[in-house]
């Protein structure tokens, strides 16, 4: 008989690292068939739809979230990887592999971006960086040299972190281009781009200023950033769960004494502060850009949980946060059998509500809150093996 974590009623897997794998493949697969499409039906490219169901003509002319996208492509890279350490494509030999999918993704966002890779939002553009890198040295592994492209995002977008990492308002990086907001989402990516290309002392200061300005004292989470009004500097003091990624990233990329501590204390906060009462699972942030949140930190706490460096009481926190989240989500989702627009599992913009009640029959599923799965349950995959 099919069972809640085994609906197709197939023997179980023999092992924890075989069943997170499944999982991840389901999650991949749902997304890729029901999201993914070709741009303007052009042969050779993959773009994904904001919500499903896809609206035509009409989603292509709207907003298309080029941060999403960025995301999209980190998590076809997660896809990637397990694909290269088993030799077996996700979705099938007849159909494109992960790091293929990658690869037509990040040409397709120049298309849709009016053949530009550079935004207003040095956010947006720092997510795609440093998913750009995470596909290059994939293509480097699997013997497939990246194309010219990926040194022109990189050389491209490095030049729009240099103009938006300033000295105004003491350092950190401007959030847009109306250069009127420092904040952690801008910081922290930009700062785990320059130390993963080998400009650690850029990294640092950026880290620093994030200490410095936006490190709350005694909660010991980043807040959000500071906003430049009429001559004035106004503290943002708003605490967001992505926020905590990417510095985490950044401060185990970095490494040293003084970054490992302050990695191993955020990883403490993170248990203590995010996570919903009498139990180790990050909570959701709801729908739209938040449907990302829990996922992209969750995506360095897996990172935290393999690191060496750190103690073993934070590696112990920082896994069990990560398979207490994969869980909650896995355990939450519902499967059309009888639907083919919705392919596989679909999952809750919130580990610990079902999907059912958050996605009832018949209202469109937005692609962020399916990214945010997959992402946490490639993280647990990791772990697992």
């Amino acid at each position: 008989m099919p069972t809640e974590s085994n609906p197709a009623g197939q023997q179980p897997p023999a092992t924890e690292a075989a069943m997170w794998a499944i999982r991840a493949d389901e999650a991949a697969r749902s997304v890729t068939r029901a999201f993914g499409r070709r741009l303007l039906f052009l042969p050779g490219t993959h773009i994904g739809a904001i919500s499903i169901p896809f609206r035509g003509i009409r989603s292509l002319l709207g907003p298309w979230h080029y941060w999403w996208q960025a995301h999209y492509v980190d998590c076809l890279v997660d896809t990637g990887r397990r694909e290269l350490a088993t030799k077996t494509r996700f979705d099938g030999d007849s159909r494109p592999s992960a790091g293929r999918l990658a690869s037509r993704l990040v040409t397709t966002m120049r298309f849709r971006n009016f053949f530009r890779y550079v935004n207003d939002y040095y956010d947006d553009m720092a997510w795609l960086a440093l998913s750009t890198l995470r596909l290059e040295k994939l293509a480097e592994e699997t013997r497939k040299p990246g194309r010219r492209r990926n040194a022109y995002i990189r050389r491209k977008l490095t030049l729009q972190f240099d103009s938006a990492s300033t000295d105004d308002l003491g350092g950190g990086t401007f959030w847009s281009t109306k250069r009127d907001f420092k904040n952690t989402p801008a910081t922290a990516p930009v700062a785990l781009y320059f130390a993963r290309t080998d400009r650690r002392e850029r990294a640092q200061a950026l880290v620093n200023w994030l200490n410095g300005k936006l490190l709350h004292p005694d909660r010991g989470l980043y807040l959000d950033g500071l906003r430049l009004r009429k001559g004035q500097v106004i503290l943002e003091d708003a605490i967001y769960t992505y926020n905590q990624g990417p510095i985490l990233g950044a401060l185990l990329e970095l490494g040293g004494v003084e970054n490992l501590d302050r990695a191993a204390h955020l990883v403490e906060a993170v248990a203590r502060e995010l996570t919903v009462p009498g139990t180790q699972v990050i909570h959701g942030d709801g729908t739209g850009d938040g449907g990302l949140f829990t996922g992209i930190l969750i995506r360095y706490l897996a990172l935290a949980a393999r690191d060496q460096r750190l103690p073993e009481t934070t590696r112990k926190a920082a896994r069990g946060l990560v398979f207490s989240t994969a869980g909650a989500f896995w355990d939450g989702r519902w499967e059309s059998t009888s639907d083919p627009k919705y392919p596989g599992p679909t999952f809750s913009p919130n580990p610990l509500r079902p999907a059912r009640e958050t996605y009832p029959a018949g209202t469109a599923v937005e692609l962020s809150t399916q990214l945010q799965a997959w992402m946490t349950l490639e993280a647990a995959a990791t772990l697992a093996s």
